[in-house]
């Protein structure tokens, strides 16, 4: 599973989930920027900075962890250490290394030790999570993340219960993204529709961009309305793997056909650059 871009798209979305993974108050998420920025040396990138605009708030410096890796203090320092020196923040700061599982975290040398005794360095175990009774939907899509396949399917069902009965649209859908994403990960053989019946929910194609589009589709008596959905919410996927795209690749994906678009979204996650991006639209965005 693709944890980096996952996680990306889920502190992209949820401003107050790294508060809640550390257990500070939710009203402090108010003021922090979340970003992914890129330390020059090496090519280091962290997973994910929260910067605050006020000089009196930290930084959080983020890194997550889905398998062992012996050398990941050493790379998380550096990259610490890098960035410090190329930016110069005012601000103090935190590192965050969320291990999924404690299995996941190597043993902590002396030095770092000192680092995590003085709560330079916090550590998060998102094990920790599964029993945890919550209404906090990155939670829960967090939950899924850990969960096994044979728990998966009802978990996904009860998230996609409780996202009914939220009144704002937008975050309906941006949940149900994610819970389908997850669910790619998780059942790499399924096809997105056979995973789209696991939803008890109305599942992603009566989502509010869904419906708009076909509606718009309907009216003007044209079958463009739910390729119009497709491509919108496609795009929004776009913009939060890899930022704001440009006008140049709008275009090209809003051109794409219902087909097209559906390969687009199966390789979605296995692109990591916008020049992969491009790649895949001058080969396979071709024709209709």
């Amino acid at each position: 599973m693709k944890t980096d871009t996952l996680f990306y798209q889920l502190f992209n979305t949820f401003h107050t989930l790294l508060f809640e993974l550390i257990e500070r108050p939710i009203a402090e998420a108010e003021g922090y920027e979340f970003s992914s920025v890129e330390v020059k040396e090496k090519a280091f990138r962290f997973d994910g900075i929260f910067s605050p605009k006020a000089e009196d708030k930290p930084i959080y410096l983020l890194e997550v962890q889905f398998q062992q890796k012996e050398d990941f203090y050493w790379e998380y320092l550096s990259e610490i250490y890098l960035y410090l020196n190329q930016y110069r923040p005012a601000q103090e700061w935190q590192a965050i290394a969320i291990f999924a599982r404690r299995s996941y975290e190597p043993e902590p040398r002396s030095h770092v030790r000192e680092m995590l005794d003085c709560q330079r360095i916090r550590r998060v175990y998102l094990e920790d999570l599964l029993d945890r009774e919550t209404d906090s939907f990155a939670i829960g899509i967090i939950q899924l993340i850990l969960s096994s396949e044979s728990q998966a399917v009802t978990m996904a069902r009860r998230l996609g219960e409780k996202i009914e009965q939220e009144n704002d649209p937008e975050i309906q859908e941006q949940v149900l993204e994610l819970i389908e994403t997850v669910l790619v990960y998780k059942f790499p053989k399924l096809s997105r529709q056979e995973i789209e019946t696991m939803f008890t929910y109305s599942d992603l194609k009566q989502t509010r961009v869904y419906q708009e589009a076909r509606e718009e589709g309907e009216l003007r008596g044209e079958k463009r309305g739910l390729v119009k959905g497709q491509a919108t919410m496609l795009l929004r996927l776009l913009n939060r793997k890899f930022g704001q795209i440009s006008p140049s690749l709008r275009g090209k994906v809003n051109k794409l056909s219902a087909k097209q678009l559906e390969n687009l979204a199966e390789a979605l996650f296995d692109l990591e650059t916008i020049a992969d991006l491009n790649n895949w639209l001058k080969t396979k965005g071709k024709g209709n």
